[in-house]
């Protein structure tokens, strides 16, 4: 069985939207300033860098969008720029690292913030019980009803954008009204933090705030009339994101100091929101950020589960005969959407082991798997860029040149942004990457 065409433009929008926006621009504000050393200005600047590397690399994807229709978006282009060795390396990184990645440390943090609503401590226990709960539960919606999955990213896309919204008009207006935003945009930034590091920091952290568009290019072969509504759904997604991004942060601005934002951590967004709106208020708009966070988990969980059939449905990797079967039912592909809960709950004990054990059980190993995998993919995107210039012949010089040219300049910058901001980690980061690299090409030649 083939998956059938059941999703419009809207549902596009919102994987775009939804995937993007709903846990980073609560989950890393106050990151951005603790590496700025509270310079808010300098902090704008790295929503605003990592915002234009997004409009521009999703532009490149969607002139190839426009021209290729296959399986799995972001796999095709690969192939058909590199050849089928390159998009095989680029879906195995995909469907065993970035993507699963990406799903538990959004499990993760939608427990956190929902443990913040309650009052529960957020470093116990009961945060990871209810991450694996929440990882569960969206792998069997997706698995069991695709159709239901999609009206959930529809509906929750539209309620994060209420809190977001709120605060950046609401916040922005206080805050000129109080004084509380001129404050903080002329507040003296630490000494101790260095300009250009504390920037390149910044921007490593917004990365995993933008980072998720490309995956909905994941539902290509699910979306109605795709080489139309697929480059307008990443276009018209990347402009909204860019713009409620950089209008939040500065009403969170005006709602809170600087100085409260670096030292409250998870719980800022809803100081800033109950300050802003009343207790009561503050609670409930807070409540729709948890169902935010909620809607990015299933947007990723809906790219995951056909990571391994996006390979499968090619006759690539481990046992494709299993993970390109379509289940008659759901019309879903149930083995790859298996694959994916185990691979989201490997990197959901890793990143726990990595980052809040104590002590940490990879020592210097324990790289965060919220950052480093997104400027791998980054650095992936660099040669198909390269080859786009050199064989898109028929596309005007804006889009065959100037724009991947765009493109790889900003890569470039991002492995340099990631190296500037984690040192030497990069590079035991860059082991563990070439041993999950070596492991899918063994079961890749083993196959042929």
């Amino acid at each position: 069985m083939e998956l059938q065409k059941r999703y419009g433009l809207p549902t596009a929008i919102c994987m775009v939207v939804g995937i993007v926006i709903g846990s980073g621009v609560f989950f890393k504000a106050e990151a951005v300033l603790n590496a700025t050393g509270g310079n808010m200005p300098l902090g704008i600047a790295a929503w605003l860098i990592v915002g234009a590397i997004m409009m521009i690399c999703s532009y490149v994807f969607a002139t190839l969008a426009t021209r290729y229709e296959r399986v799995s978006g972001l796999v095709d282009y690969a192939e058909v720029t590199m050849g089928q060795g390159y998009a095989y390396a680029m879906g195995w990184f995909a469907a065993s690292v970035y993507v699963p990645g990406l799903v538990s440390v959004l499990a993760w943090v939608s427990a956190r913030y929902l443990c913040v609503l309650l009052g529960w401590d957020i470093t116990g226990g009961s945060c990871m019980v209810i991450a694996c709960f929440f990882l569960c539960a969206d792998y069997a919606v997706n698995a069991l009803s695709p159709r239901i999955a999609g009206k959930f990213q529809v509906t929750t896309t539209v309620a994060k954008m209420v809190p977001l919204v709120l605060m950046a008009v609401v916040g922005t207006v206080m805050g000129l009204a109080n004084g509380q935003l001129h404050e903080n945009f002329t507040a003296a930034a630490s000494s101790a933090v260095d300009t250009g590091t504390g920037l390149m920091a910044s921007v490593v952290a917004v990365a995993f705030a933008y980072e998720g568009w490309i995956l909905a290019t994941s539902i290509n072969a699910e979306l109605k009339d795709a080489k139309r509504n697929l480059p307008r759904a990443l276009v018209i997604g990347a402009c909204i994101v860019v713009a409620t991004y950089l209008f939040y942060y500065i009403g969170l601005g005006g709602a809170v100091t600087t100085e409260e934002l670096m030292a409250s951590g998870e719980a800022a967004a809803k100081m800033a929101f109950q300050r802003t709106f009343g207790p009561v208020a503050g609670t409930l708009v807070f409540v729709l950020i948890v169902i935010s966070c909620l809607g990015t988990l299933n947007g990723l969980m809906l790219a995951c589960c056909r990571a391994s059939y996006a390979l499968g449905a090619r006759n690539w990797g481990p046992r494709p005969d299993v993970f390109e079967q379509v289940d008659p039912a759901t019309n879903m592909p149930a083995n790859s959407a298996t694959m994916a809960l185990l691979y989201s709950a490997f990197w959901l004990l890793f990143f726990y082991g990595a980052n809040l054990a104590e002590p940490r059980w990879f020592g210097a190993f324990g790289f965060d798997s919220a950052e480093l995998p997104i400027v791998t993919l980054y650095a992936m995107y660099i040669p198909i860029f390269v080859q786009m210039m050199r064989k898109e012949k028929e596309l005007n010089a804006f889009k065959r040149f100037l724009m991947p040219a765009l493109g790889v300049l900003s890569c470039l910058f991002m492995v340099y942004a990631a190296f500037a901001a984690h040192g030497v980690r990069v590079l035991y980061y860059l082991l563990m990457f070439a041993v999950f690299m070596i492991v899918g090409l063994l079961f890749r030649g083993r196959r042929q």
